[in-house]
């Protein structure tokens, strides 16, 4: 034998997510690539003196995981000791998170911001009993009289300050805000201390941008936390100008530069495909194509590693704030709008067809948040309608959640073998509280897996972390049992999908969103080596142990990195 293998499988079960979805029970890698998948008979001629050979004793061995939606470095800034934690189960209540700015204020030079990440209505005592009760200054003043604090919500559609921020930033009752913004007003007309979707660039803009040492220390966090849950492959959707004023440049274009820094390095531990964010949430498409043109797009050096897919464009806000754009009217009214420039709806959905049509002619890959039901339509038909102007082999252009995606849309995309971007913990995180704003049956229908399945819609699941944590078991568990986080109720169950397309979504479906299923995505002979192995057996757990299950091993490229496995890790 002239070459042998350098990591063996043996002893478990490898689910090779290929077009049949079968099952080996060995598996070997040889340099970067799968050299062998079959019995342990096809792999023992590969193992050699210095082959590492792995008994998985009846774990289970996994393409590695793919999350097609996640902000890596926001992640990270998200996450402690970069912010303070005030998401569930960490704070419970409104007096919670008062105690924990009060900690932070204590350890904070005076004059510098807090910073916290997390919050969530939904799991606040005081909301969560009186909806009408929502977080105000009020509830952070007590505790930081003197230093400004900025919270972001779980969702990174509101934020909630102090009056200390509110002063710094110079908003009062008197302040306009911007386009597709909003700045929450009690009845006396005083703003209340939260800021929705485009008015939050009103503090964005008075705080410090993250500076290049935080951007490395927040992805270095993220590509920790992502190796031990066995992701090997994430979208950063977003990155560019338009996110240079959101969430401290966390989205912004030198945060790419930082990506480009950790893969020279060898430290760019999974593979990174990224959006450009040309424009922000509330731009004309003629700022659209001047600055997307502006752009400078050079070929990555490691494109497997680190590349440029295409454009992100958003289409609307989101449904806890009445900012999706919705067919049918909210609970208490309103349908939502586009947040795109302009003064009527039939203006907006000019804007965003002159957008979508502008990048596809250019060539790029489309990713368009939309989220409401009337929003997605307009999305999904602005994609068949830059197609038919400009015809282009195998785009791939896809709505960015879709919770609502409609029947007409999904007949739209299949036909054109476009795609959706699905996040099934966020599904799980706000199934009990969405009730409140659409109604019990549109809420049900939210991420409507089954449908676009059968629709023929290719699926990709993604986390969309920071607004929940980037742990594909718990999106599969949910995709399969439709259960919600707070009260465990199902939400759906018509929407419950098996759990081998569940496992699809999370890899060869999302290796095509990233035009690489040919090459990564299931566990077969000549694909990358990107691995990961679950303790115990996946495919006969109850689909709510799912979560659970220890992640033990992650392998991409063939190199070890991570490892929890029983005895002396080795890389």
């Amino acid at each position: 034998m002239d070459t042998y293998a350098d990591l063996v499988f043996v002893g478990g079960r490898v689910v090779t997510v290929d077009a049949e979805f079968s099952v080996a029970e060995a598996l070997a890698v040889t340099g970067p690539v799968i050299s062998a998948v079959g019995t342990r008979e096809d792999v023992a001629p590969l193992v050699g003196p210095s082959t590492r050979v792995v008994d998985l004793e009846g774990a289970t061995l996994l393409p590695g995981i793919n999350d097609s939606h996640l902000h890596g470095c926001a992640f990270g800034m998200a996450s402690p000791p970069l912010s303070v934690e005030v998401g569930h189960p960490a704070v419970s209540s409104l007096a919670d998170v008062a105690e924990a700015v009060r900690e932070a204020v204590g350890r904070t030079p005076a004059g510098q911001w807090v910073t916290g990440h997390g919050w969530d209505t939904g799991f606040l005592a005081e909301c969560a009993a009186d909806p009408s009760r929502q977080p105000s200054r009020a509830d952070l003043d007590a505790v930081s009289p003197d230093h400004p604090v900025v919270l972001y919500s779980f969702s990174g559609h509101a934020t909630w300050v102090n009056s200390k921020a509110l002063e710094l930033i110079g908003v009062d009752r008197d302040t306009v805000a911007p386009p597709g913004g909003a700045i929450v007003t009690d009845g006396a007309g005083e703003p209340t201390g939260l800021l929705h979707e485009g008015a939050q660039a009103l503090v964005q803009n008075a705080l410090p941008p993250l500076s290049r040492q935080e951007r490395t220390d927040a992805i270095r966090s993220t590509l920790a936390t992502l190796a031990a849950l066995g992701v090997t492959s994430y979208t950063e959707p977003g990155l560019g100008p338009g996110g240079d004023g959101i969430m401290r440049g966390a989205l912004g274009t030198e945060t790419l530069e930082v990506y480009r820094e950790l893969l020279a390095d060898g430290e760019l531990t999974a593979r990174v495909g990224v959006l450009v964010l040309p424009t922000g949430m509330t731009s004309t498409a003629e700022e659209f194509a001047r600055n997307l043109d502006a752009l400078d797009l050079p070929e990555e050096r490691d494109p497997r590693r680190l590349t440029i897919h295409g454009v992100k464009v958003f289409a609307d806000g989101i449904v806890p704030n009445k900012t999706a754009w919705m067919h049918e009217p909210y609970v208490g009214g309103g349908c939502g709008s586009l947040c795109v420039g302009g003064d009527l709806d039939d203006e907006r959905v000019d804007e965003i067809r002159a957008m979508v049509r502008h990048a596809h002619a250019a060539g790029h890959q489309l990713g368009v948040h939309a989220t409401g039901d009337r929003a997605i339509d307009t999305v999904a038909d602005a994609f068949a309608e830059a197609a038919a102007a400009h015809p282009r082999d195998d785009a791939r252009h896809y709505v960015i959640h879709g919770d609502f995606l409609t029947p007409h849309a999904m007949k739209v995309l299949a036909a054109h073998d476009y795609g959706v971007n699905m996040n099934p913990t966020i599904k799980w995180t706000v199934a009990d509280m969405e009730e409140e704003f659409v109604g019990a049956g549109r809420a049900a229908y939210a991420w409507p897996y089954r449908d676009a399945l059968d629709a023929g819609v290719r699926v990709a699941s993604g986390s969309d972390a920071p607004v929940t944590h980037p742990d594909w078991r718990q999106g599969v568990a949910t995709m399969v049992l439709r259960e919600s986080k707070a009260a465990g109720r199902v939400s759906g169950p018509e929407q419950r999908i098996a759990l081998a397309e569940a496992i699809r979504t999370y890899t060869i479906d999302a290796a095509w969103q990233d035009f690489a299923d040919d090459w990564k995505g299931s566990l077969e002979t000549g694909k990358a080596a990107d691995l990961c192995v679950v303790d115990g057996d996946l495919l006969g757990a109850d689909p709510r142990a799912i979560p659970g299950m220890p992640v033990v091993l992650t392998v991409l490229d063939g190199r070890v990195v991570y490892d929890a496995l029983p005895g002396e890790p080795r890389d």
